[in-house]
């Protein structure tokens, strides 16, 4: 029974994390208001974000997962009609090798 217990905590532990970190809700407006990616990409080199590793173009936002300005990785979503930072910068976890 203890073993259960303790699985079921577990298990929670690992999963509530998982959730709670989907994806923001960025922008409402139709993808054809959004900046172009070469823009938005622009923009994102403007605001000290280089070694881009991923781009990509979610349901609502441009995503990156990449470095800042001191070279921390981050995670950061764009609100692709105004290429604001939604939200702030999220640390990326590095992968397991």
């Amino acid at each position: 029974m203890r073993a259960i217990a303790f699985s079921l905590v577990l298990a929670g532990a690992v999963i509530v994390p998982m959730v709670a970190h989907a994806n923001p809700t960025c922008t409402t407006e139709p993808k054809g208001k959004w900046m172009s990616e070469e823009a938005i990409k622009a923009r994102i080199a403007a605001l000290g974000y280089h070694s881009i590793r991923s781009f990509k173009v979610t349901e609502s936002c441009y995503e990156i997962y990449g470095s800042n300005k001191e070279n921390k990785l981050v995670e950061v979503y764009f609100n692709p009609i105004t290429g604001d930072i939604v939200p702030s910068e999220v640390p990326v976890m590095p992968s397991a090798k």
